[in-house]
């Protein structure tokens, strides 16, 4: 079911087999068409969950930090690592990059692929090839590891654009992957842009940039923390996501 955020009006509900069918209003009256899908990888497009904690448990205890529940390292998902490193342990910017030097030793060749793809994303990334529109990365993940995860899972050949962090963290936040990733896209109309992503950073680097959002609710952002980060739409299954396509405009329906 695709919600829009700020009430509870079902802007198309997924038939029991997954496909989503039908043109919806909007606010343009049904002439506006969203035909740039940007998406986040980590708790989007695969959960990498394992592969995460793995190489966060690795960094903190070459600091002497032992972590037994990894879900309390669930919060590292999505977001910039030296800013949850400084966030959730206090670390300085000195200690930060250093533990990011260490997570990378572990996620490389081992972290990197205890991973996987969420049930139903194939379908979606194909559904969307076939309406013609642009699909587009834009992860706060370094380049070099999101083309090796997209490859690794047979996803690579859905993207047209690939927008991520740099290994140097010169670009690291999502408001920069997108701004960054925008002028490649060679299109003046944002009202025709969507990114799609699990949590508040991906709303807030949207807004930053002047394109709508969706909040999926497979991943690693809790409905609240979506909603207030001001998302325009909320996503249940990633079979809704093409619904999109034919979704007039963003503003009041």
């Amino acid at each position: 079911m695709l919600l829009k955020a700020n009430d509870t009006t079902v802007v198309e509900q997924s038939t029991a087999g997954g496909a989503i069918g039908g043109s919806i209003g909007g606010a343009n009256g049904g002439t506006g068409k969203f035909r740039y899908f940007l998406f986040d990888l980590d708790g989007t497009l695969t959960d990498p969950a394992i592969g995460i904690t793995n190489s966060v448990m690795y960094a903190l205890d070459r600091f002497g930090v032992h972590v037994e529940d990894r879900s309390v390292l669930f919060p590292f998902i999505g977001p910039p690592l030296p800013d949850s490193f400084r966030k959730y342990y206090g670390f300085s910017e000195e200690q930060a990059a250093k533990a990011v030097e260490y997570y990378r030793e572990y996620f490389r060749d081992r972290g990197i692929f205890e991973n996987k793809v969420y049930e139903g994303i194939p379908e979606m990334l194909s559904a969307l090839r076939r309406a013609g529109v642009t699909v587009a990365l834009a992860t706060s993940k370094p380049y070099e590891f999101a083309v090796r995860i997209l490859e690794h899972f047979s996803l690579y050949d859905y993207f047209d654009f690939f927008g991520a962090a740099t290994m140097d963290g010169r670009i690291s936040k999502k408001a920069d992957v997108i701004a960054d990733l925008l002028p490649r896209l060679g299109a003046a109309d944002r009202a025709e842009f969507v990114m799609i992503g699990d949590r508040d950073q991906d709303v807030n680097g949207a807004k930053a940039n002047g394109l709508a959002s969706v909040g999926v609710l497979w991943g690693y952002g809790p409905e609240e923390e979506l909603r207030g980060a001001g998302a325009d739409f909320l996503a249940e299954a990633p079979a809704d996501i093409p619904a999109l396509v034919d979704f007039g405009g963003f503003g009041d329906a």
